[in-house]
């Protein structure tokens, strides 16, 4: 294992090129399609950057960030996720996989951490929907933050997790370390990926198990990607009210499928009606978002689970829905604060 420091210089001697888009504080995303078609990412919009790397630096860069964070990175493993110094969120596809070379995307980690008024001044929610949600997480209600790629699911559920309770001990499930949270008790637990020869790793479905015996009064989970679905829904189901979590879904319904979906794919089977049942009854409310026009970011509905109906299918209710004027309430709830 290399020192940080060393491998800290290492690699921005390595990506000296890209280092005034890491300095911009307008740029939120780089991109390159190959060492020499370089895009970023400002206000939601991309546009051609005037920068290009060398093949042999670039790979010589994705090298040393595999090296660092203990993963192989060659022909027969040709994907590498990982974060840089300064919580930089990469994913690498080497050829010949990616027909172009080597592709990369770098997220650059938001420096300035949104507060519930940032939400608010910018349109991702309005002021009638943020009080209604504060009153759903102050009620340890299990919520779920769903939408697209870039759609922002992760800086609403750091607001989320930020607006609870000063009292309670929460504790935090990430393959990466993104969330952050400035709370007064916190436990932050990362995933592990094994070693060259397939030993000591650590998946979330591991650390959410350690976590039930950590006295959580809060569980959340930067993202729901497998197995460890069936973990979080039976904890939902069990008393452990206030669980957040991140997953990908173009819906409030596909969510719920999408959640059912990665719930079957545990070591432990469920009948596909138990399964769907249990996912019903866990999670209370959806959030869903997306980009909007102009490349902004918002919630673009807060649906409420109602359950499964008699054919098998999940009912939810809108409770607020995005029109072209803002997010407004769908209509009022039994369930409202």
């Amino acid at each position: 294992m290399i020192s940080r420091a060393t491998y800290e210089t290492a690699l921005f001697q390595f990506l000296a090129p890209l280092a005034p888009l890491f300095e911009d504080p307008k740029v939120t995303e780089i991109i390159l399609n190959g060492p020499t078609s370089i895009f970023v990412e400002r206000a939601g919009r991309l546009s051609p950057a005037s920068i290009q790397l060398s093949r042999d630096d670039l790979l010589g860069a994705l090298r040393v960030v595999a090296q660092y964070v203990g993963r192989r990175l060659d022909e027969t493993h040709p994907i590498l996720e990982a974060h840089l110094p300064g919580g930089a969120r990469l994913e690498a596809v080497l050829d010949p996989v990616a027909l172009d070379g080597p592709c990369v995307a770098i997220r650059k980690h938001q420096g300035h951490l949104l507060t519930p008024e940032d939400l608010v001044k910018n349109g991702a929610l309005s002021e009638e929907a943020l009080e209604f949600l504060r009153g759903l997480i102050h009620r340890k209600k299990n919520l779920l933050v769903s939408g697209g790629t870039g759609s922002g699911k992760t800086s609403l559920l750091r607001t989320f997790a930020e607006m609870s309770s000063s009292e309670e001990r929460i504790v935090v499930l990430e393959d990466a370390r993104e969330l952050r949270l400035q709370k007064g008790h916190v436990v932050s637990l990362e995933t592990r990926p094994p070693d060259a020869e397939g030993l000591g790793g650590l998946t979330m479905a591991d650390l959410f198990r350690a976590t039930l015996r950590l006295r959580p009064d809060r569980i959340v989970m930067g993202e729901v990607r497998g197995g460890e679905a069936l973990d979080l829904i039976q904890a939902m189901n069990s008393g452990h009210g206030g669980c957040l979590s991140t997953l990908h879904a173009s819906s409030p319904s596909g969510a719920l499928r999408r959640l059912e979906t990665l719930a079957s794919s545990s070591e432990v089977h469920l009948s596909p009606l138990a399964l769907r049942s249990q996912v019903a009854h866990a999670v209370d409310w959806i959030v869903q978002t997306e980009r909007l026009e102009g490349g902004r970011r918002g919630v673009t509905e807060i649906a409420r689970v109602r359950g499964v109906d008699d054919a098998g299918n999940f009912v939810t209710e809108a409770h607020f829905v995005r029109s072209s004027a803002g997010l407004f309430r769908a209509g009022d709830g039994e369930d409202s604060p």
